[in-house]
């Protein structure tokens, strides 16, 4: 009998060690990994989500950033973490998308590595050019980089990055005669862009407002589907009229996944507390006036995860048109 009592209780015992309430701990704080450097959009978002998220929860919520290789540090750390609910991951459309397709060795799998808990949203790009280039519509930039022989040089972020994909996508769309020079992230690309060593650029929101609005730069689209507010003037790609963008859109994205494992129960109530998060006026209005388009309707994890197959789809294309890759 004590020995059957003592088989009964080891089976009770494990049963609630493998509950999603114990791995939850309550009393441990819940990691959200941003896998880029303090500062940028990616790492305003995980903030703010650990800020808005954590009542909700009724968990404490810390932010630890881990940059490096396209964030592919990040993603590869949350990937070997225990899959218990306290490791969630900020992962946008490189980490999830593109990145298998740049990078000839990845240190995780995006397909099998993460369960998908919900989407934050979108970050469009603007296109924008030293005011010194005769253009001011999406058809004059077509139309003048097919004039130059040598065509039009843009610069980005970084081989492989949204700004540098978003770039030829349009290429592809339209026919442009566009030149690519990388660089190392955003601010050096506009800097020159500010002094005409290069004609344009496929930039982030808000690093380029102030410029837009100080006049030294002229911002002629935008590459959502959608007007954005942060620049309701502005155009997007599709409305130009010019051949092949009817349908024009490249942004970058926004989501949250955990480890795979992880207890569905607990995919579930983060998804919950991620679609009431991003319903709440007052946080929209600020991420609109970033330049962020937050996501309209909440994504369920199952629809993350479809979401995510296709585009991978859709930029392996791009990437494979680029003929760009990483070692």
């Amino acid at each position: 009998m004590n020995r059957r009592l003592a088989l009964t209780q080891l089976a009770a015992l494990c049963a609630a060690t493998a509950s999603p309430a114990a791995f939850a701990q309550p009393d441990k704080a819940i990691t959200i990994v941003v896998p880029y450097a303090p500062g940028g959009t990616t790492d305003l978002l995980g903030r703010l989500l650990a800020q808005h998220m954590s009542p909700l929860l009724g968990r404490t919520m810390i932010v630890e950033n881990k940059p490096g290789a396209g964030s592919g540090v990040g993603a590869a750390h949350v990937a070997r973490a225990a899959a218990d609910g306290n490791t969630l991951l900020v992962a946008t459309s490189t980490t999830l998308a593109i990145n298998p397709w740049l990078y000839k060795q990845l240190a995780y799998d995006p397909a099998k590595d993460f369960a998908p808990i919900g989407m934050i949203g979108a970050v469009p790009l603007l296109v924008v050019v030293n005011p010194s280039l005769p253009v001011k519509t999406i058809a004059e930039l077509v139309a003048l980089s097919k004039s130059r022989p040598g065509g039009l040089v843009y610069g980005s972020a970084g081989n492989g990055s949204p700004h540098h994909l978003g770039a030829e996508m349009f290429k592809a769309a339209t026919g442009a005669n566009l030149k690519h020079v990388p660089y190392r992230g955003s601010g050096p690309a506009i800097t020159d862009l500010l002094g005409g060593q290069i004609d344009l650029m496929f930039s982030d929101i808000p690093p380029a407002l102030g410029h837009v609005k100080a006049g030294k730069l002229r911002a002629i689209a935008v590459t959502s589907a959608k007007r954005q507010p942060a620049v309701a003037d502005v155009p997007t790609i599709a409305e130009s009229g010019q051949a092949g963008t009817k349908d024009f859109e490249a942004v970058a994205w926004q989501s949250v996944v955990a480890p795979a494992g992880t207890p569905p129960e607990l995919i579930n109530r983060y998804a919950e507390a991620l679609a009431k998060v991003m319903k709440e006026p007052a946080l929209r209005v600020r991420l609109e006036g970033d330049g962020f388009e937050p996501v309209s309707a909440p994504m369920s994890p199952a629809q993350l995860g479809a979401y995510q197959r296709s585009e991978t789809e859709r930029w392996g294309k791009v990437v494979r048109a680029s003929g760009t890759t990483i070692d």
